[in-house]
């Protein structure tokens, strides 16, 4: 028995700690019921079960919750294509989402898987310094797919972001050409 100001009283009947919660006005709680003998503590139920409530919601609060997004791609994809759907996963990424990236083949593309592969593993390389593969390339169906997940401490700066960042500060990036072509 454990009385409200949390000293011990030591063992006692069950009818004397209920008599003597009630004449201090509170509740007898069962803090420890496994224990022999069981543990209880004098103090008010509904403040207990309000404490409890306060710390589940801070712990809730707390823990990572991963949601799963999705950027689907098609084998036959350009490169200005393929760059903007990087851009937002990396977004989503920085975000904490996990990202599932789904190769979508239709028809006779599903012959060449080769190339849904080789997409897939150059997203996970353009993503590894925000990412890492969760579950490696996986071909179900007619769709190819494979997930990320975000670092828990970045290796680097994201790629694609940097690029968007670089062509607003008026820096030309990699791909960009200093020469204007003559109009015919």
């Amino acid at each position: 028995m454990i009385d409200e100001d949390g000293s011990q009283l030591g063992i006692m009947l069950t009818e004397d700690a209920q008599t003597r919660a009630r004449s201090a006005g509170l509740d007898l709680i069962e803090v420890s019921p496994t224990a022999q003998p069981p543990v209880c503590r004098i103090g008010d139920y509904g403040r207990l079960k309000y404490e409890q409530s306060k710390k589940d919601k801070d712990t809730r609060k707390k823990q990572k919750n991963f949601e799963l997004r999705e950027v689907k791609l098609r084998p036959k994809i350009e490169t200005h294509d393929y760059e903007t759907k990087a851009r937002m996963a990396e977004r989503l990424i920085q975000d904490g989402s996990k990202i599932k990236v789904t190769i979508m083949f239709r028809g006779r593309e599903i012959t060449y898987t080769v190339f849904g592969r080789k997409l897939l593993d150059r997203m996970a390389e353009d993503m590894a310094p925000i990412a890492t593969v969760e579950r490696e390339p996986k071909l179900e169906g007619k769709n190819m797919f494979m997930i990320l997940a975000p670092r828990a401490v970045p290796a680097g700066p994201p790629k694609f972001s940097s690029l968007r960042e670089s062509e607003r500060d008026g820096k030309p990036h990699a791909h960009a050409t200093t020469e204007e072509q003559p109009s015919a």
